[in-house]
């Protein structure tokens, strides 16, 4: 057992002293086998503390979905009816990925409310869907353009499988995503109007908490430390956007997108290697 530990560590990467965080960073991120970008920023004004590849376009996946659920909360804010709008289940618009209304009756009946919830939290796709149909693509785009998110557009559906043969990807960059829950984490700890009200920005945060998929940035962060975050996931792409620490000391947001990813798993892990080295970056406790 005592040899067979010595072998493992061999493999691990060794965290030498004496290289710097960006060393460190570049490292973790040449040994994901795909295309990496990556932006992270505290609240404090200044410079990023991990920009790499930021404005490279990248297929959002399901983090997108972030920004159906801010388009919500802006109607809701002019028209509180908003969330509570009845919409009618058709199983007919059943698609894959989407656990919670699996099980949904043809015809049941669900408040806007009701699929931001599992939208976010376990990213169903369905739900998703409706809330495009429901909302128009026009009214989230706005949203995009209103927060500032030039290089970010809602193109189509999830599972769209003509658009897909197309290559009509819905799109987004790192330092997009990055900067929309900057906003959101700014508008819930300065109690000030960012992308929306401060009242918005809280609730948005506790809903993204909620997240059920953890393998990503959370999986390189302590138990301890909240996390509120969305995962996308596409073939050849793995991607997460977080707030660490929403309602804590030190928050910092943190967007990870990878594309022509020939390992499933190891875009994954690689993005818990990145999460793990801006924790402990953030945190002052690098090696």
């Amino acid at each position: 057992m005592f040899v067979a530990g010595i072998g493992a560590a061999a493999l691990w990467p060794k965290r030498a002293s004496a290289q710097s965080f960006d060393d460190l960073l570049r490292a973790a991120i040449g040994r994901i086998p795909a295309t990496v970008g990556v932006y992270a920023r505290t609240m404090a004004p200044g410079a990023p503390i991990a920009s790499y590849n930021p404005d490279l376009s990248f297929p959002s996946a399901s983090t997108i979905k972030v920004l159906i659920m801010l388009t919500a909360f802006r109607l809701a804010e002019r028209d509180p009816s908003v969330m509570s709008k009845i919409i009618t289940f058709r199983s007919a618009d059943f698609i894959g990925g989407s656990d919670f209304l699996a099980h949904a009756s043809n015809g049941e009946r669900f408040t806007v409310h009701e699929l931001i919830v599992p939208m976010i939290q376990v990213s169903d796709n369905t739900a998703a869907n409706i809330l495009i149909t429901h909302f128009g693509f026009d009214a989230i785009n706005a949203t995009a353009h209103h927060a500032g998110m030039n290089h970010t557009q809602l193109r189509r559906h999830f599972l769209d499988t003509p658009a897909i043969l197309k290559h009509h990807d819905n799109r987004t960059t790192p330092q997009d995503m990055a900067n929309l829950l900057f906003q959101i984490e700014r508008g819930t700890r300065e109690a000030v109007r960012t992308v929306a009200s401060p009242e918005s920005c809280h609730a948005m945060i506790q809903i993204m908490l909620g997240q059920t998929d953890r393998d990503k940035i959370p999986a390189g962060i302590p138990h301890s430390v909240a996390v509120a975050n969305k995962t996308g996931e596409l073939t050849g792409t793995r991607a997460d956007i977080a707030i660490v620490d929403p309602f804590g000391n030190s928050p910092y947001v943190l967007a990870v997108y990878t594309m022509k990813l020939n390992d499933w798993s190891g875009g994954a892990y690689g993005i818990a290697d990145i999460s793990r080295l801006v924790y402990h970056h953030v945190a002052g406790t690098m090696l």
